[in-house]
């Protein structure tokens, strides 16, 4: 058998340079589980259209079930003589049962195949995403546990505006994370469809049962048009959206971790298994995985740029351009993945200066919002409540004085409303315990968060 799946219309061989140029086999290798899976459901299938014995058929899945066995050994090699996974896996089907296997290939195409293993292979890789980002959930949970009573500065603008608990912080990301997983389990229903059955674009006069062929491969619908089957990559951009989201969420977290590590805020260390040293500063302790998945996020957007700038100019319907969706998918994939996995353990083992992040919110003046819903509270219009507290910080400023410093006599030289119960609303414990409204940094609130998520995530 030419090693060619459509060599019998060319009389000439391929140019070498380009066989090497247009090969997929040393990207598209990994679909090769995949591959296999879809050759002996389409066995089956042909088997029950008449088109295979059932002595040929199973041939062929016990062949086929050994070359996967083979090529995890090694023992079946990728040769760059191979165009593409599945010629890899249709030539060596051949060689293994003769004539036989050349007739597996009835009923379908490369167009439809390299689909339909995309779809399985990343059926299968979102499930790994989806437990590998409870993995980081997990060890943000059991981080907030630990520090619940941590009292931090909470920022907008980099500046200190209220206080707020170090697990209410931790919590954010959770939240984050559990959107990433949302928009992943959504893109699931969209890439659960099976495109096989649509031949190369027209479909097939092959009397093919999609709906056996859906239920031996998993998947939960059928295409409805074999023009788009072939040629939809929607699915892939999708998931390149999806990952470059989720990456942008790891990336400000690192962020976070980058500037906490920092001597100008001295909140935390990253464990010295995660950080670096310098070849030329020998005091340096550098929280380079935090800086590696912040850089990594470029490549997460450009894998989904290069594919949406693919698939734009493409007339329907398959085009040999959708080759190039896999290395951006497969890049996209590898990077969130290893992402994942070293994020986790870093906050696994993140340290946490107690008494630094305390100092942090000394003499600051991020409870003054507090005292102008203390004087809310007193019937004061918040408008008005805020400019009162507002000259209060500013006469605080030019006498060098602090909020926690002020007398009650002070605080009602600029509302006879205030009374000696509003000192306390200074203190950052006071401020965050202040907190009424269900989301926010209250306490209690928190807790029944960390409970919920710890019930949810099962710790």
């Amino acid at each position: 058998m030419t090693e060619k799946l459509w060599g019998g219309r060319f009389k000439k061989k391929s140019d070498p340079g380009m066989e090497r140029f247009s090969s997929s086999l040393p990207f598209d290798r990994r679909l090769y589980r995949a591959d296999i899976a879809a050759g002996i459901a389409h066995a089956r299938v042909l088997a029950e259209g008449g088109y295979l014995s059932a002595r040929e058929s199973r041939r062929i899945v016990k062949a086929l079930q050994e070359i996967r066995a083979e090529i995890e050994s090694g023992k079946i090699q990728f040769s760059p003589r191979y165009e593409d996974i599945h010629s890899l896996i249709l030539i060596q089907l051949v060689k293994k049962v003769g004539p036989t296997g050349k007739k597996l290939h009835a009923g379908r195409s490369r167009n439809d195949l390299v689909v339909l293993d995309t779809r399985l292979y990343l059926k299968e890789e979102v499930k790994i995403l989806l437990d590998l980002m409870r993995g980081l959930q997990q060890a943000l949970v059991r981080r907030g546990i630990e520090f619940q009573e941590v009292v931090m500065p909470g920022y907008t603008h980099l500046q200190h505006a209220q206080p707020v608990l170090l697990a209410h912080h931790f919590l954010a990301h959770v939240e984050m994370l559990e959107r990433d997983q949302g928009r992943l389990r959504d893109a699931l229903k969209r890439i659960d469809v099976l495109p096989a059955g649509s031949g190369a674009l027209a479909g097939t006069g092959l009397k093919l049962n999609r709906g056996l062929l859906a239920e031996l491969l998993g998947f939960k619908s059928v295409s409805k048009n074999s023009l788009d089957a072939v040629s939809d990559r929607d699915f892939v951009a999708e998931i390149l959206a999806d990952l470059a989201i989720l990456g942008m969420h790891l990336s400000r977290f690192c962020e976070e971790l980058v500037l906490w590590s920092s001597k100008e805020f001295g909140f935390a260390k990253l464990d010295e298994s995660y950080c670096t040293g310098s070849s030329f500063l020998p005091q340096k302790r550098n929280p380079d995985p935090a800086e590696l998945i912040r850089a990594k996020t470029g490549r997460l957007y450009g894998n989904l740029i290069a594919v949406l700038t693919v698939l734009k100019g493409l007339p329907l319907s398959y085009n040999r351009d959708l080759q190039e969706d896999k290395e951006p998918l497969f890049d996209s994939i590898d990077t969130v993945k290893e992402s994942l996995i070293i994020l986790a353990g870093l906050t696994k083992k993140l340290m946490v200066d107690r008494r630094a992040v305390k100092r942090a919110l000394k003499g600051d003046f991020s409870s003054a919002v507090d005292l102008a819903e203390y004087l809310v509270g007193k019937g004061v219009a918040f408008q008005e409540a805020h400019e009162i507290v507002g000259k209060l910080v500013r006469s605080c400023l030019e006498k060098n004085q602090s909020l926690a410093a002020l007398s009650p006599s002070e605080l009602k030289k600029f509302s006879a409303r205030f009374r000696t119960d509003a000192l306390q609303l200074i203190e950052p414990e006071h401020s965050v315990s202040s907190k009424f409204t269900s989301g926010s940094t209250a306490p209690a609130r928190v807790k029944r968060e960390l409970n919920r998520w710890k019930k949810y995530l099962k710790i």
